[in-house]
């Protein structure tokens, strides 16, 4: 099975042209060493316990057997039972069996033949050199390599969580436009199921001196702690910062617990929500872009982390709906209220915008029909904002007309969109084009609408083989902003150039400088990995082009306006 779950592009000219090879510090492997202590201090633990109910079954045992008149002792290499002696050690004389294990002698240098041959004669280095047998010389073959890894000023990276029998990881794929071309650039392997990424361009870590750019991802995952990567970096062991208790810690707390478990109860109590970092999945990323050092988090536990990507600690936490779980953030796109943060909750199906600055204020809430699966600023207009739901709908709400506090019903939107459905699992506003949106949806179809003026009208639908969808993105650069990158659960990636469908082509022609004539092939660029995910035998719906003037097809008309 492979699923792809979150997917997040890398601008142009960000990454390093050639990624540098992971190298261990003296820091870290003291690091890895005191956690392989302490994790092999629990196993001795555990292996004590077995150990001493296993010795306690065997005494009962050996008792039984006495009662039995059957001895279970081996004396001199002959086996007794019942007063009876078998013929081993003859057979050991005939054969020369006690000396079968050892190994001759040579009779020049003294030595002693091995079975696979004289390990003793093999060519040894001097400390501090590298050993010849593992280390290749520089040549032809290493040069290859660091072509390989090369990213170009023209690529762009797109980040894919992955699940893949059984096993969590993060693929770097680099995406080559003009090549028509898209390949996994290397993986990093994670402890956790990954729910939601967040690229970062700030440094992270104490490796990055006063560099003022980066290239990170934070990897929010089924666990409570949040993993910042460097991408630039191959074969990573170990993140250049985790944001929530650290390793050592919960080692230690959850040592004290099973002990004061084992004396209590054997039931373990779930840990309490607190304000230095999440006990429960974290669900919801969002980088604030005008202070590049701030990282917002949101989690099943009900509550709302503001990390310092500096210091890698909580600056604050909140908690603006309660106990319920909250799905998704997002940062005001604009300097002047830079501060101002977009929230929704799946168990109270609320929008709340909170200003970080006086989180105690009052708080203008919204309230929709269904669970809440994302929200999303609309960066051309920022006094508006999108939410989808569960119910397959997109609500677009103006937030400078908020609802009377602790008004009864629904939330009354400028507009409500049937998009899909089943629910809104992927959304997008196009960087470049204003009114181009794109959803995405567990029914497995990919949809861009037009929304000049408020009236959403449906440009086309497309399957694009990629099962239930996860996640559609739009990229981020203006050179390649028409790109859409889409994934699911079949585990593969597919990046859909939308500016050379016919029907978008004819809508946003006029907003855009779009590839003209009827004659241009459509481009589709699937990654070569995943396959075999959880909807490969099943059927799949062929695929649909609908033009802008389909109204009334697939289900999607019902819409309200002011």
């Amino acid at each position: 099975m492979s699923m792809t779950l979150a997917t997040a592009w890398v601008r142009r000219g960000v990454a390093a042209e050639f990624p540098h090879k992971y190298e261990v510090d003296e820091a870290e492997l003291g690091r890895i060493e005191k956690l392989a202590r302490l994790q092999l201090a629990d196993a001795q633990e555990d292996l004590d316990a077995a150990q001493n109910d296993m010795d306690g079954e065997n005494e009962d045992s050996e008792d039984d057997d006495d009662e039995a008149g059957v001895p279970t002792g081996i004396q001199n290499g002959t086996s007794r039972i019942r007063g009876t002696t078998t013929d081993n050690d003859d057979d050991m004389r005939e054969y020369n069996l006690s000396e079968y294990d050892d190994d001759e002698v040579d009779q020049e240098t003294g030595e002693r033949f091995a079975m696979f041959g004289n390990v003793r004669s093999l060519a040894y280095h001097q400390v501090g050199e590298e050993d010849p047998y593992l280390v290749l010389p520089e040549g032809e073959d290493s040069d290859n390599e660091r072509e390989e890894l090369q990213v170009l000023a023209t690529d762009n990276m797109i980040l894919a969580a992955k699940v893949e029998d059984e096993v969590p990881h993060l693929e770097i794929l680099v995406y080559e436009d003009e090549a028509d071309n898209i390949y996994v650039h290397h993986d990093i392997m994670l402890p956790a199921i990954p729910l939601c990424l967040e690229w970062l361009d700030v440094p992270v870590g104490k490796t990055n001196g006063d560099k003022k750019q980066g290239n990170f991802v934070a990897v929010g995952m089924m666990g409570p702690e949040i993993e910042v990567w460097d991408l630039d970096v191959v074969d990573s062991m170990y993140p250049a910062a985790i944001l929530g208790q650290q390793p050592e810690e919960k080692e230690q707390e959850e040592k004290s617990i099973s002990k004061d478990s084992k004396k209590k109860s054997k039931k373990k109590k779930k840990p309490k929500p607190n304000d230095s970092y999440h006990v429960d999945g974290v669900l919801s990323l969002s980088l604030n872009r005008h202070h590049r050092n701030l990282l917002a988090s949101a989690s099943a536990d009900g509550t709302i982390k503001l990390w310092e990507l500096n210091t890698g600690t909580c600056a604050k936490s909140y908690t603006q709906h309660g106990k319920a779980k909250i799905t998704s953030l997002d940062w005001h796109p604009s300097p002047e209220r830079s501060t101002i943060l977009l929230s929704g909750s799946a168990d109270t199906k609320t929008v709340v915008i909170t200003d970080m600055r006086a989180p105690e204020a009052t708080a203008p809430t919204w309230q929709v029909e269904a669970d809440i699966e994302r929200v999303k600023w609309n960066p051309h207009d920022p006094d508006f904002f999108y939410v989808t739901t569960e119910a397959g709908t997109v609500h677009y709400f103006n937030s400078r007309t908020p609802p009377a506090p602790n008004a009864p019903g629904i939330s009354k939107p400028v507009f409500t969109l049937q998009a899909h459905d089943s629910a809104v699992t992927a959304f997008d506003i196009n960087p470049l084009v204003s009114g181009f949106l794109a959803t995405a949806s567990e029914d497995k179809t990919v949809k861009l609408w037009n929304v000049v003026d408020n009236k959403p009208s449906m440009v086309v639908s497309r399957n694009l083989d990629v099962g239930r969808v996860f996640s559609a993105q739009f990229a981020p650069d203006n050179e390649v902003a028409f790109r859409l990158c889409v994934a699911g659960s079949k585990g593969n990636v597919q990046v859909w150039d939308t500016s050379t469908n016919a029907a978008v082509r004819k809508v946003f022609a006029g907003r855009a400088q779009l590839p003209a004539g009827d004659d241009v092939k459509e481009r589709l660029v699937a990654s070569s990995g995943g396959g075999g995910g959880e909807d490969e035998e099943e059927d799949e719906s062929e695929e649909e082009d609908v033009a802008e003037d389909g109204a009334g097809q697939n289900g999607w008309e019902s819409m309200e306006e002011d």
